[in-house]
């Protein structure tokens, strides 16, 4: 089990421990950025709690350095509230996302502010040193990220995320503070031979500290490498992305555009042999081809290991690229945002409601057939429901630019006779 398995297993766990309580705050009416701004509250409180302590404590009074691991710790507790609150409660929005990460870089900002004051206050100025590194670090590890996600490269991983980074701030904090009343505030441990102590009480909340401030850095160094290596393959095997993406708008329009003033048509025969059929493929809900090649985007029901649906992510989108080699093959930022991926927006149990980024004027349903127990998606097209099995864009001519759409096909099925249905608009 490789460590980003690992870690998701120990995050779902931890879900399934607090999710009663994110219930209880959505029932007494807390939002996700309500979450998010008393988490930093708390934070400033730990930032407040070590001043306190370099203010008016000794230099061997780790009191404050123990009750500030444990608020930070608490702190921490809604750095997870607030995404599962907005997951739960379906109020995820994209300025929620920036909300939350904009007031995280503060939280952290002002931990790290009253940690380095104590630690200068107190005369431990190596050892501040490097909790000023810890915070370059921090910082960059979340600055490379979103900036290689600017650029449309998926940039995530490391050894020292924000998770890590608060566990380890805190539970040292903490172990420090609860170890000074066994060992002493002010223990030391000699080596014979060495003029200086080895090891003193404080060193449970310094040697971390160190060793946050050189993985922080790895971290973020190995995400712009990681980063790096994804812009080559991006520029050695797609167009310049400012050019694809106006290239997918400009289609995609063309494609609304049709929906908005044409009206659909009578049965069509079955979609063009010519192009393949995705076979074995578990989960798949339906598929998704278009001209010039037969590259096909499949649309798959998202479920773990033990056959459960993933509600924050029930579908996954990939390629098959037949065209090619037959590889798989995840979306890039481009294709995921403007051209191939869908929002769900859950509805109900088991119920979710599917809009293209694209287009979202035709809805479909992502929901548990009555009938074979299993997902479909649904839709209605001329008055009638259908099952989804595939969507087609028939371009003929063009450039790459100003493609000439001629028509888009649905093939699917009737949930209650499944005799098939091909429903298309020309342009």
């Amino acid at each position: 089990m490789n460590a980003t398995i690992l870690r998701n297993a120990l995050q779902q766990g931890i879900y399934k421990v607090i999710n009663p309580f994110v219930r209880l705050l959505i029932k007494i009416g807390f939002t996700p950025n309500g979450v998010t701004l008393t988490g930093m509250l708390l934070n400033i409180g730990v930032a407040v709690l070590f001043i306190i302590g370099a203010e008016e404590g000794n230099r061997g009074d780790l009191r404050y350095v123990g009750w500030g691991g444990a608020l930070i710790l608490f702190a921490g507790l809604f750095d997870m509230l607030d995404g599962q609150v907005a997951r739960l409660g379906n109020m995820k929005s994209d300025y929620g996302a920036l909300f939350d990460s904009v007031l995280d870089r503060y939280s952290e900002l002002f931990t790290f502010l009253g940690i380095c004051y104590y630690l200068v206050a107190h005369h431990y100025f190596l050892s501040s040193l490097f909790a000023f590194i810890a915070l370059i670090g921090s910082m960059m590890v979340s600055y490379t990220r979103a900036r290689a996600e600017g650029l449309g490269i998926e940039c995530s991983g490391g050894l020292m995320q924000r998770p890590e980074r608060v566990v380890l701030l805190g539970v040292s904090a903490l172990v420090c503070g609860i170890s000074s009343a066994f060992l002493g505030d002010d223990y030391k441990l000699f080596v014979p031979g060495v003029p200086f102590h080895v090891f003193e009480t404080m060193s449970i909340f310094t040697l971390p500290i160190t060793v946050l401030a050189v993985l922080s850095n790895i971290t973020a160094v190995s995400r712009l490498l990681q980063a790096k290596k994804g812009l080559e393959l991006k520029a050695a095997s797609a167009p310049p992305a400012a050019a694809k993406k106006v290239a997918a708008t400009i289609l995609l329009l063309a494609t609304g555009a049709l929906l908005a003033q044409a009206s659909w048509s009578a049965t069509f025969p079955l979609p063009d042999p010519t192009f393949p059929v995705p076979k074995g493929i578990a989960n798949q809900l339906f598929y998704l081809q278009r001209d010039p090649n037969t590259n096909t985007v499949i649309y798959q029901l998202n479920v773990n290991g033990a056959g459960k649906l993933d509600e924050d992510e029930p579908i996954r989108i990939f390629w098959i690229r037949y065209g090619e080699q037959g590889q798989r093959q995840n979306l890039d930022f481009i294709q995921r945002k403007f051209a191939y991926g869908v929002n769900a927006k859950k509805l109900a149990p088991e119920k979710y409601e599917l809009k293209f980024f694209a287009y979202g004027k035709i809805r479909f349903y992502l929901m548990r057939s009555s009938t074979d127990k299993a997902f479909h998606v649904y839709t209605t097209v001329a008055n009638q429901q259908m099952v989804l099995d595939r969507i087609f864009l028939r371009i003929e001519g063009g450039t790459f630019w100003v493609p000439n759409v001629k028509y888009v096909e649905l093939t699917g099925w009737n949930p209650t006779t499944r005799e098939p249905i091909v429903r298309r608009f020309n342009v």
